[in-house]
């Protein structure tokens, strides 16, 4: 499938979501946007361009943990651009309200190209096979033939994910580093109360799309991705400088 009928077949999914909206997890502190911001606002919007916001295409929704914390899950809307048929980027939300918090980020490579990765690199990526397989990775709004069209291509890539303000653990502001995430590779592991949760706001059933993906081609994971289950656990960590007198 090439990038054009990609973007094509996966706009798609872009509308028809209003009616099963995911609020944000938390409140953002400050004064409530004033009449003025929002008449700044709406001239922006109709003046300005924004080419890579009107880029994205495909409307993904999953779940995350925190590398070496896997107790530490939380859902997380996908919101996708396309660049080519090896190469995928999205940014990450907390909901799916024209309020939710931008929680961080997402690239997306083909297998080809993580397999061209240098080892210590591949540690930071996670595969995509489970989540696709499972059904816990879903499109939402988007009919079943043309989500197994999407999901076929999305099935043995290979994701690297930062998230920049954590609203799943009550931040009300993005405070604190960056922290790597993981995607899950094996049942058992996703708390099924927030699969429960999702498929009641969203209105689909995990368990239906996964017997509809049966048949999709996976790879086995490739060596050095899904560093976690190794023990590999990277993430970044605060560190005191002195500068030189």
């Amino acid at each position: 499938m090439k990038p054009l009928s990609l973007l094509l077949l996966t706009g798609l999914t872009l509308t028809g979501c209003g009616a099963n909206n995911t609020p944000p997890n938390t409140a953002v502190p400050g004064e409530k946007t004033s009449t003025q911001m929002r008449t700044l606002e709406t001239g922006a919007q109709m003046i300005q361009s924004r080419p890579p916001v009107e880029a994205i295409s495909t409307y993904l929704d999953g779940f995350h943990f925190y590398s070496g914390d896997q107790n530490g899950q939380m859902e997380a809307h996908h919101y996708v651009t396309v660049l080519n048929d090896e190469v995928m980027q999205a940014v990450i939300y907390d909901g799916n309200t024209k309020d939710a918090r931008l929680m961080g980020v997402e690239y997306i490579i083909s297998e080809r190209l993580f397999n061209t990765l240098p080892p210590e690199e591949k540690k930071l990526w996670h595969s995509h096979r489970y989540e696709v397989k499972s059904g816990s990775l879903v499109a939402p709004g988007l009919p079943a033939a043309a989500d197994k069209a999407l999901m076929s291509k999305i099935v043995n890539t290979y994701g690297k994910t930062w998230h920049t303000w954590h609203t799943d653990r009550d931040k009300s502001l993005p405070l604190g580093i960056p922290t790597l995430m993981m995607g899950f590779t094996a049942d058992g592991q996703l708390n099924p109360a927030l699969l429960q949760d999702r498929d009641r706001r969203l209105k689909v059933n995990t368990q239906e799309i996964k017997r509809e993906r049966e048949d999709l081609v996976a790879h086995p994971v490739a060596e050095g991705a899904d560093a976690w289950q190794h023990g590999e656990v990277i993430q970044l960590r605060q560190t005191r400088l002195r500068q030189k007198e």
